[in-house]
């Protein structure tokens, strides 16, 4: 981890006073020493309606802890048992028999195969209106075989399903919550996970008590208010940092051997969400693509080992070749400066009214200072810029999301017509014929047909990959950096030898 030593001059007016959240938590009581205070960024409705707030961290944190699904990321990121405590995939990948372990409700009945697969059926039937031609696609009935043995029947192999498993959303959960690994009871502002005894469904029978050290205290705040607390001693976990948080770490004097970022992929990037025929303008989307300097981007975001990029998926994936690089790429940046200017100034000479660009962004000062570089950037070609919030009405929309699977399918269903995005029909049409293929390689050739066809259409503007830290206790020996960014609590200390 590598921490600039001086703030960008346009952050100095941006910071929060953090001195005044050491007042708020000078009366804080100092939490038991075998407890793992952990400190997730978000707000009380991650908590309260988790599957609503997805992909929020303190909500998939949540789920996670909570609502295991058949499979779990460990520490690492690597695939592990969870509700299904081992499967076999047979048929050329077109079936997935999984055995449940004994789990109980939080009601204390018992989990049967039936009740998990009417719940997991209807879980897919969700979340393939917004992903469309994701993993999710192929899966044609969830089927219980006996009372523990549950199979997910697919019409084509879909190599990277046990992953779109292991995610939050894919939690089994019922009206009353799920199966653990902990249950969730409110304690004052925060949340008190206790882990779930698999050998019954009782939480009130008598049994040994369970030690402090396996006992989880989360609480979900601002990011500035999680760094101060995990500075002051008083929680030894920080999760779900992002870009627009970097910044805070600086003044708050965070060592920066406790600072651990995870080595993800995805998408951080700008989505044309806007309207109108500005913006339905090829060569307009072209020249606002082309006009960001992204090589300032690491001076603001100084992490070691983080990389920009103007192509929509970061590596060959499934594509069969390397990504579509823009057609500009070669240019020089004031070569695609002055070919963007000309674009903008022939618009404004068709055109009586040309709006200020709306662009959503998050709250918090490394927002702040990418903001700021757009408008730099998109200045110096004739465009004004507003910053309006995430949940307003906006004309590009940031997008800040970690891949869940090694696809290039999800990078560009995520950006497609399905999730409301400026898109080209012909590449949706592409992105149709690959999810019905009838071989490999008529998939692959579908997906890269796709790809090339949404790097030139310009509706998704990428800027790098997604930022992912956490704030971690050297007692936590358990943690590891993971390419999901996904930190399990009953993961986090080192196993003894």
């Amino acid at each position: 981890m590598r921490i600039a030593l001086s703030l960008p001059r346009a952050l100095r007016h941006a910071l929060p006073s953090l001195g005044a959240m050491l007042i708020a938590l000078s009366g804080c009581s100092k939490e038991d020493g075998g407890l793992i205070v952990v400190s997730v960024v978000g707000d009380r409705d991650d908590f309260a309606k988790p599957l609503q707030q997805l992909p929020d961290p303190a909500a998939k944190l949540l789920l996670e802890s909570t609502a295991q699904g058949f499979v779990a990321f460990d520490a690492r990121g690597d695939i592990v048992p969870g509700l299904a405590q081992r499967w076999i995939v047979e048929d050329d990948g077109r079936s997935y028999i999984f055995r449940l372990r004994r789990a109980f409700w939080a009601d204390g009945s018992r989990v049967t195969a039936t009740a998990v697969a009417r719940l997991l059926m209807a879980r897919i039937t969700s979340l393939r209106q917004l992903d469309p031609d994701g993993p999710l696609d192929a899966v044609q009935a969830v089927v219980p075989m006996t009372g523990e043995v549950i199979e997910i029947r697919m019409a084509a192999a879909r190599p990277y399903m046990l992953q779109m498993l292991a995610q939050p959303q894919m939690g089994v959960l019922s009206r009353d919550g799920g199966t653990g690994p902990y249950r969730a009871r409110r304690q004052g502002g925060a949340l008190m996970l206790t882990p779930v005894d698999r050998s019954t469904g009782d939480d009130d029978a008598e049994e040994e008590p369970v030690p402090p050290s396996r006992l989880r205290v989360l609480r979900a705040e601002r990011a500035a208010l999680g760094i101060v607390r995990f500075r002051e001693g008083r929680s030894e976990l920080m999760l779900g940092g992002r870009f627009a948080d970097v910044p805070l770490l600086i003044p708050a004097g965070i060592d920066r051997d406790a600072v651990q970022i995870d080595p993800v992929q995805g998408l951080l990037g700008l989505a044309v969400v806007g309207t109108g025929g500005m913006l339905d303008d090829d060569n307009v989307r072209a020249a606002i693509n082309m006009a960001i300097d992204r090589s300032v981007l690491p001076t603001l975001f100084p992490l070691g080992g983080w990389t920009t990029t103007d192509r929509i998926v970061p590596s060959d994936l499934d594509l069969g070749r390397a990504p579509t690089a823009p057609v500009w790429a070669s240019q020089s940046m004031d070569e695609r400066r002055a070919r963007a200017s000309a674009t903008i100034t022939r618009w404004r000479a068709d055109h009586d009214d040309v709006p200020a660009l709306r662009i959503a962004l998050p709250e918090g000062p490394g927002a702040t200072l990418l903001f700021g570089m757009l408008r730099r950037d998109l200045g110096a070609i004739g465009l004004a810029v507003d910053r309006v919030a995430m949940t307003a009405s906006a004309d590009l929309r940031l997008i800040d999301e970690v891949a869940p699977y090694d696809s290039a399918l999800w990078y560009l269903g995520r950006v497609g017509c399905a999730r409301k995005v400026h898109c080209s029909a012909a590449a949706d049409a592409a992105l149709q014929a690959a999810s019905l293929a009838s071989t490999a390689e008529e998939r692959v050739a579908r997906i890269a047909e796709a790809e090339a066809l949404m790097q030139g259409h310009n509706g998704y503007i990428a800027l790098g990959a997604p930022v992912r830290w956490s704030l971690v206790s050297r007692r936590l020996g358990g943690f590891m950096p993971s390419q999901r960014a996904r930190h399990p609590l009953n993961h986090l200390l080192a196993s003894p030898n």
